[in-house]
């Protein structure tokens, strides 16, 4: 099935070049489906880039899905045209009223500042608290996941000597939670990192 996306988006035309289904929201609107709604707050400086890879792989599920881009007040990207911003991203205030079926977090390039010195810091864990009500499931990613478990479960960072970088095999633990339903014993995941969580020995 098609992703619904915003009209003139420019990942639109990169993706039907790889033979992805997508369709705007004018056509969308005419079918009579309910979609995933999936909110995107996209922290990356290369929005565009970002774009791109998530809603690619987005695109490989059987339902339609509605796309929409959330913005944070407190921080003007520099690298995105402030047109492209205004055109496919709505602030966090617009979209507050809104239930989603899942919101993915991005990372963003502050990885070396303590969280709470990320200008953005209140806002984005006000959207943290936010979603634990109006997000069926969130998924945090690269730092993301990391401010995410600081600011739900209290579990700092720690910097490392030299960047973590290359893909690394890892094992399931617990293969009755259902996040790994369909995974197999071991998988190898893509690490690109400066700091660190780690396992609490008791």
């Amino acid at each position: 099935m098609p992703l619904n996306l915003p009209d003139r988006l420019p990942a639109i035309e990169l993706l039907k070049e790889e033979n992805i289904f997508v369709i705007d929201t004018s056509r969308a609107t005419q079918q009579d489906i309910r979609p995933l709604r999936i909110a995107i707050l996209n922290l990356m400086p290369l929005k565009i880039t970002t774009e791109t890879d998530l809603i690619r792989l987005l695109s490989n599920t059987p339902l339609q899905v509605e796309i929409s881009f959330m913005k944070i007040k407190s921080h003007t990207p520099k690298n995105t045209p402030i047109e492209h911003m205004k055109a496919f991203y709505t602030d966090f205030e617009q979209m507050r009223a809104q239930k989603y079926d899942g919101m993915i977090v991005t990372g963003a390039p502050v990885e070396h500042l303590p969280f709470e010195e990320v200008t953005y810091w209140n806002e984005i864990t006000e959207i943290f608290e936010w979603a634990r009500t109006h997000v069926t499931s969130t998924l945090y990613i690269c730092w993301a996941a990391q401010a995410g478990l600081y600011h739900h479960y209290g579990i700092p960072k720690y910097p490392l000597e030299k960047k973590m970088f290359g893909i690394f095999e890892h094992r399931v633990l617990n293969p009755l939670h259902p996040i790994f339903r369909g995974f197999d014993s071991c998988f190898f995941v893509p690490h690109s990192r400066h700091t660190e969580v780690r396992r609490r020995i008791s």
